[in-house]
């Protein structure tokens, strides 16, 4: 099958973009193109216009700034794998990283595509939540930013409004020495979509007590979730005080939606699957 006929047209500038987008509700953005464009040829996507920001210098690269790791959002996803500044300063997002699809597609694929298509299961975005990243956003208005767990409301879907785009993601420094990170997927084959993934990031002081814990879990609601488990801070960290911690988020969430299964679900599978690899 062939796409639905469409305008293409390659902007200038990130403020040209966002007033195409503003001026045109049926127009789409592509820059890597690994989800819309299988989308156009079955036709499952009909754009009235595709505006191409890939090379809109803008929104390119990698770079550090007050605590923080910048990553462009069409920054290709196999760059960001290989990158050392974020392997050095965001070790979770570079555990992540080889599990995104597959070579070929990591090549083309951009980090800000994986968070516009914001699939609950995929692991950018799992990464960016349970890490507490801003994701920010070019406006016709000028920039703004929010939190991640803002930006993603359910499947395929956020709050990003007409004429707006998402132009970066800022990813925090933890400032720690002693860091370890973890991630556990369960899919078909490998890089596979994902049925169920977990991440976590600690950072633990020189005795071995916990300094800082951040947990997330993907695939097992309608967006990624990150588990409150800050009562583990300050304590020395095993299996059993780490699911005695994921049993509260799961007992609190439970009552909190009436015993939807869901969110039971969703928190006593992760309790299970915790990853142990540091």
């Amino acid at each position: 099958m062939k796409p639905a006929p469409f305008d293409y047209v390659r902007p200038d500038s990130l403020a040209e973009a966002c007033q195409l987008l503003a001026g045109d509700e049926d127009a789409r953005l592509i820059a890597g193109g690994q989800t819309l464009v299988p989308m156009l040829a079955m036709r499952l996507a009909r754009p009235a216009k595709l505006i191409d920001i890939l090379r809109l210098p803008e929104l390119a690269g990698i770079r550090e700034e007050a605590g923080a790791v910048i990553v462009g959002a069409t920054t290709r996803q196999a760059q960001a794998e290989r990158d050392p500044v974020i392997r050095a300063s965001v070790p979770l997002l570079a555990r992540v990283l080889p599990w995104v699809g597959h070579p070929p597609t990591r090549n083309r694929g951009t980090v800000g595509g994986s968070i516009a298509n914001a699939d609950p299961s995929a692991e950018i975005p799992l990464a960016a939540v349970t890490l507490g990243a801003d994701i920010l956003l070019a406006t016709t208005d000028g920039p703004t930013s929010m939190p991640a767990d803002d930006f993603f409301i359910g499947p395929m879907l956020t709050t990003i409004g007409q004429g707006e785009c998402v132009s970066a993601i800022r990813f925090p420094v933890w400032p720690y020495p002693r860091i370890g990170v973890g991630f556990f997927e369960i899919s078909a084959r490998r890089s596979d979509f994902a049925f169920v993934a977990a991440a976590a990031q600690v950072a633990l002081d020189d005795e071995g007590r916990c300094l800082e814990v951040a947990l997330g879990v993907g695939g097992v609601g309608d967006r990624p979730l990150r588990l409150e488990v800050s009562s583990l801070v300050g304590t020395e960290l095993d299996a059993a005080s780490v699911a005695a911690a994921v049993n509260v988020v799961r007992s609190a969430n439970t009552r909190s939606t009436n015993g939807s299964s869901s969110a039971s679900n969703s928190s006593d599978d992760s309790s299970r699957n915790l990853p142990r690899d540091k």
